[in-house]
């Protein structure tokens, strides 16, 4: 007998969709940056290592879109090559220009170099409306001294 999975109808219109470009649909809030490692790089495809807080401690990534959105998947990437600590990530949207936050996930994930460096997420968020994405990260919920870091973060 020959037999051959055909994918769900759902998972191909999604997955055949392209990312957002965020960065011409929205204005970009953080509390830190570190210059060598800038947002730009985990919102778009880069051959940079994506994003680095500039100080340690808990960072917060928020995007204002300039017009509503619609979003139907979301895709974080996080990496750290060198520490262990238990990261803690959450991600809460708004649809009324910021007054008020609904959370999307929240999520715990250990680092345990060098066999555990990479943590990838991805979410079906059927959400209508979105004015504010926000993605709030404690690098070390231990309260250690580790810096945030995103590799990617995909909207679409």
């Amino acid at each position: 007998m020959r037999k051959r999975l055909i994918p769900h109808p759902r998972d191909v219109s999604a997955a055949s969709q392209p990312w957002l470009d965020v960065t011409e649909l929205a204005q970009v809030e953080l509390t830190s940056e570190d210059p060598a490692c800038p947002i730009d790089a985990a919102l778009r495809p880069s051959p940079t290592p994506g994003w680095r807080a500039a100080e340690p401690g808990a960072q917060r990534i928020r995007l204002v879109f300039d017009h509503p959105q619609a979003l139907h998947r979301l895709r974080l990437v996080f990496a750290e090559p060198q520490q262990a600590r238990t990261q803690e990530f959450v991600v809460r949207w708004s649809a009324d220009g910021g007054q008020s936050y609904r959370e999307v996930v929240r999520q715990q994930y250990t680092f345990s170099p060098p066999g555990t460096v990479h943590e990838v997420e991805e979410y079906q968020v059927p959400l209508q409306g979105v004015t504010h994405v926000e993605l709030c990260i404690v690098p070390d919920i231990q309260g250690g001294n580790a810096y945030a870091t995103l590799e990617e973060m995909r909207l679409q």
